[in-house]
C-alpha cells in the first residue's frame, strides 16, 4: 500500500449504477462501506467483498475492489475460504436476512464458532425484497401483507443472540440512514481480531413503506461495550431491537491461519487415497 497516497472512499466506487429501489436503505450502505475502506487505508486490490443472493448482495458490483457474487446462501463458506488461502486480504461479506440467516443459517453459526478474521455485514429489512416481500426470518409475527395475512405466528430469528451465542467475537448493530455512524463501526468491525458480526437495519420502504419511522426509533446503547458475554446476552435479550452500537467486543483468539505453504504434496495424497 502506497501510504503516501491513500485511497479515497470515491477510488472504491464502481462505474455500475446501483439498481435499488428508491429510498432503500442499502444506498448508504455502500456510502459507509466506501467511506470505511479509506478510512482503513486500504487499497481496491487489497480488499474483497463476497455475497450471496438478494437486493443487498448487489453490492461487490457497486465497489471496486475484488468481489464475488455467490449463490444463495453461501457466502460466509467463500468469505471463509478466501481468507484462510489469502490471509493478508481484508475480507468483507455482506447480503440480507434472508440470505443470511435462513437458507444461510447454518453457515453463519459456524462462521461465527470458527472465529476466523473476517467481517460479516448483514442489511436486515425484515423482509425478502427481491421476490416481492414475503416475511423473512427476522419479519416480525404480527406483520400483515397479502402473502402472509395476519402474519406467520413464527417467533422471529435474533441475529445478535445468535451471534454471541455461537462465538463471533464482535456484535453490533447498526442504522443505515446513519451514514457516518455505521462507517465508523464498519472500521471497528474489520480492525477487530476474529469474526466481526454487524447488523445495519436498512429500511426496505418499498413493501414495508412503515419503516420510514425507523430513524425515530433508533436510539443508543445505554451501557459501554462489554467483554463479558454473560453481560452482553443480558443487555442483547432485553433491548427493542432499535439499539443502536457496538455491543460485544470478545477477547477469544481468531482461527490460527497457517503461513500459506502446503506441508504435503499433491502425490503424496493420490498415494494415502490409492487402492
Amino acid at each position: 500500500m502506497n501510504i503516501s497516497n491513500p485511497a479515497k472512499a470515491s477510488d472504491f466506487k464502481s462505474d455500475l449504477k446501483p439498481v435499488w429501489c428508491p429510498g432503500c436503505g442499502d444506498y448508504h450502505v455502500l456510502l459507509s462501506m466506501t467511506k470505511a475502506l479509506a478510512e482503513l487505508e486500504c487499497r481496491p486490490e487489497e480488499v474483497a467483498v463476497i455475497s450471496g443472493i438478494g437486493c443487498s448482495s448487489r453490492i461487490p458490483a457497486y465497489l471496486n475492489c475484488y468481489g464475488f457474487h455467490g449463490v444463495h446462501g453461501r457466502s460466509l463458506p467463500l468469505g471463509t475460504g478466501l481468507k484462510v488461502a489469502r490471509p493478508d486480504m481484508t475480507v468483507i461479506v455482506a447480503g440480507g436476512d434472508g440470505d443470511g440467516f435462513s437458507i444461510g443459517g447454518n453457515h453463519f453459526l459456524h462462521a461465527c464458532r470458527r472465529n476466523i478474521d473476517l467481517t460479516y455485514i448483514v442489511m436486515d429489512n425484515r423482509v425478502y425484497g427481491m421476490t416481492k416481500g414475503q416475511p423473512s426470518p427476522t419479519t416480525e409475527p404480527d406483520w400483515d401483507s397479502a402473502l402472509s395475512p395476519g402474519g406467520t405466528g413464527l417467533s422471529p430469528f435474533h441475529p445478535l443472540v445468535i451471534a454471541l451465542a455461537s462465538g463471533a467475537n464482535f456484535v453490533a448493530r447498526a442504522f443505515s440512514g446513519d451514514i457516518k455512524g455505521t462507517s465508523n463501526m464498519i472500521v471497528e468491525a474489520v480492525r477487530h481480531p476474529g469474526f466481526s458480526f454487524v447488523e445495519i437495519l436498512s429500511p426496505c420502504v418499498t413493501f414495508r413503506p412503515e419503516q420510514r419511522e425507523w430513524k425515530s426509533a433508533i436510539h443508543p446503547p445505554t451501557v459501554e461495550p462489554t467483554d463479558d458475554p454473560a453481560r452482553a446476552a443480558r443487555r442483547i435479550m432485553t433491548d427493542d431491537g432499535f439499539n443502536v452500537g457496538i455491543l460485544y467486543r470478545g477477547t477469544r483468539r481468531p482461527y490460527r491461519i497457517g503461513d500459506g505453504v502446503a506441508s504435503r504434496e499433491v502425490g503424496d495424497l493420490d498415494t494415502a487415497f490409492a487402492i
